[in-house]
């Protein structure tokens, strides 16, 4: 059939445009900005993408509209779509009932690390079908694996692995997308309030999770961070599917750390010895994310033992903590940390690496819950292992950071456009110190900017 996507240039719809023409459909799409890398990424497997949301982009129409969860009422394509009766349907139950339902789904899901164990979680199953061709996994990662360099594909074997996310399908579907999914194994990493534009609460969250919970299985399997109280509330919901723990010190799976940054760090199952994992990811969360997927790719059938060597190749996914350049001793990150836990146990693990060396962190205030001011009282307390702070406060900002940078006793300040941040930080830094910016959008290519700017001098 000819699909159009509404939204194409998102991660997700972006992926599933990707899978919908590796299944052999004639696939088109719009957005409002048509942008890399999804842009390229699409025009390369022979998309055609359309800039903004005309109705004329639904003429002549096509024999199916696929409609992304940014999409709203008063949306000229939307009006278009519903007034001239166009089949439609939401990315997820597309997915769902087209692609998941003859597949052995994992599902990962949490506020935090969702996309890196994902692709960690492909990547071990990718190792294993070296020797167990039916493991070669299907995936939909919400970015770009390094170790694929696709965020998509349909794969050879049995299983998918899919990023599993908590917020809403679309503007017609209030649920969860990962209620569409039906997984037989699913990680539930931790949960913490977010999303505060659709949840009014953490409890509205735990309700979606318990959700996901119902449609698991019982001979599939739930990997739940053993730590984790609110997981412990959702599971007391009901549970009918067998559970197995993870974490440092704790869980049926346990990480002991040797180095401690998490760069090394040893994994017992059920208090026997599996073996040592060396890797180049830092922090406890990385730790965390790894126990998840080995124990998921594990309940797939994978050999855990064998499954050790596949953590040193494992190229983690774009912006997140990546190394975009260093410049006369500063080296410089882009990471996509934008909740202040992701934020703490980003900072705490490149603090464990680089010990008294300094660290600055650029901050952008981006994702819904942040500029709402949701989160605004944890910043300061996450922002702890910084020797410096430069936030940037648009002047559409809601809300007043500067109690944010007081509360950083002179390790912080604001910056109101993203050129004065960059020179602000770049009155700062000095060799051997740690630049890292921090958001969940473009941050108008800051870290490369910063980057050229250090090069000049």
């Amino acid at each position: 059939m000819r699909m159009h996507i509404l939204g194409i240039c998102g991660t997700f719809m972006g992926g599933v445009a990707a899978l919908a023409r590796e299944l052999g459909h004639t696939v088109e799409g719009s957005d409002a900005n048509v942008y890399p890398p999804m842009s390229t990424q699409l025009e390369a497997l022979g998309i055609a993408l359309m800039s903004g949301y005309a109705a004329e982009h639904l003429q002549p129409a096509p024999d199916l509209v696929v409609v992304g969860n940014a999409m709203t009422r008063g949306n000229p394509a939307v009006e278009y779509m519903l007034d001239a009766r166009l089949r439609y349907i939401s990315g997820p139950q597309w997915l769902g009932e087209t692609l998941l339902a003859d597949r052995e789904v994992l599902a990962v899901a949490g506020t935090h690390g969702k996309t890196t164990t994902t692709s960690l979680l492909a990547h071990l199953l990718e190792h294993a079908s070296r020797e167990q061709a039916d493991l070669a996994p299907g995936f939909l990662v919400g970015g770009v694996p390094g170790n694929f360099g696709v965020s998509a594909r349909l794969g050879r074997g049995k299983p998918f692995v899919i990023e599993a996310d908590e917020y809403d399908t679309a503007f017609f579907d209030k649920r969860s997308k990962f209620v569409h999914y039906r997984p037989r194994i699913a990680i539930l990493n931790n949960l913490e309030y977010d999303h505060a534009d659709i949840f009014p609460d953490v409890a509205a969250i735990q309700r979606q999770f318990h959700h996901l919970v119902r449609t698991v299985p019982g001979n599939g399997r739930l990997i739940v961070n053993a730590a984790d109280a609110r997981l412990a509330e959702v599971l007391a919901m009901g549970c009918w599917s067998p559970v197995e723990t993870f974490g440092i010190g704790c869980g049926d799976w346990q990480a002991t750390l040797v180095e401690a940054d998490g760069s090394q760090f040893t994994v017992q199952r059920h208090g026997e010895l599996v073996g040592e994992v060396r890797w180049s990811l830092l922090g406890n969360h990385s730790v965390m994310n790894a126990l998840a997927a080995l124990a998921a790719a594990a309940a797939a059938g994978a050999d855990p033992r064998a499954l050790l060597s596949a953590f040193a190749t494992f190229e983690s996914v774009k912006r997140r903590m990546e190394l975009v350049g260093e410049v006369n001793g500063v080296r410089v990150y882009d990471d996509f940390a934008h909740h202040p836990t992701a934020i703490a146990t980003t900072l705490a693990g490149l603090r464990a690496k680089v010990g008294n060396a300094r660290i600055l962190v650029a901050l952008e205030p981006r994702s819904n819950s942040m500029r709402q001011g949701a989160h605004a009282e944890a910043l300061a307390p996450s922002l702890a292992n910084a020797d410096c702070v430069v936030f940037l406060h648009r002047p559409e900002l809601p809300w007043d950071a500067g109690h944010v940078t007081a509360a950083l006793a002179g390790r912080g300040r604001t910056a109101a456009t993203v050129d004065a941040l960059i020179e602000a930080l770049h009155a700062q830094a000095g060799p051997g110190d740690q630049v890292i910016f921090m958001s969940n959008g473009g941050f108008e290519a800051a870290p490369r900017r910063f980057v050229e700017r250090l090069r000049q001098t």
